[in-house]
Parts: structure tokens; C-alpha cells; sequence
């Protein structure tokens, strides 16, 4: 290997250590940029009628618990330590172990 070999074997590193970062970490850059420009210009106008969710539990004694009317089930409890249930038409939390002692079911609704 001669000494121009040997030179270039040197400066193919050097050049590396000289070209700056790569491309699409700078276009990632400007694209992050533009995005959060376009995000802060635009408008927000909340809606004028707003809603707000009420919820309430109903604990029985036994495998279910119903919602009151107007309400669904958004979460079922059952004792024992059973973490086996299911909603039965949207407003009655079922516990699926054989013995259970009560059954709590969690009720929303939109006001």
C-alpha cells in the first residue's frame, strides 16, 4: 500500500467528521417547525352548549346491579374478589362468579 493509499485511508474519516448531521435530521426539524406553527395559528372555539358528565354507583346484594333510568353502566365491582362480569343491556352489571355477595355498577350520564 503506498502513501497516497495511506493518506486517503486518513481523510475519508476526517471528511466524516467535517460534513455536517444529516439531512433529515434538519428537514425533521424544519417539518416539526412548520407543524407547530400551523398548530398555534389555528383557532379553537369551544362549543357553547357544554356537557357535563354525572355518574353515581348502585351497590345490590347478590350478582346485579341495575342502573336508574336515563343512566348506563360505565364499570362493574363485585365482592369476593371477583373480577369476572359483564354489562347485560347497557344498565346492568352481572358478577360471573358462582357465590357472590354484592355487585356495584358504576352510572352515567350526559347533562
Amino acid at each position: 500500500m503506498g502513501p497516497s493509499s495511506c493518506h486517503l485511508l486518513i481523510l475519508i474519516p476526517l471528511l466524516q467528521l467535517i460534513i455536517p448531521g444529516s439531512t433529515q435530521c434538519s428537514l425533521d426539524s424544519v417539518m416539526d417547525k412548520k407543524i407547530k406553527d400551523i398548530l398555534n395559528h389555528l383557532e379553537y372555539s369551544p362549543s357553547p352548549v357544554s356537557k357535563k358528565l354525572l355518574c353515581t354507583s348502585v351497590k345490590s346484594q347478590g350478582r346485579l346491579a341495575s342502573c336508574p333510568a336515563g343512566m348506563s353502566v360505565t364499570g362493574c365491582a363485585c365482592g369476593y374478589g371477583c373480577g369476572s362480569w359483564d354489562v347485560q343491556g347497557g344498565t346492568t352489571c352481572h358478577c360471573q362468579c358462582s357465590v357472590m355477595d354484592w355487585t356495584t355498577a358504576r352510572c352515567c350520564y350526559l347533562a
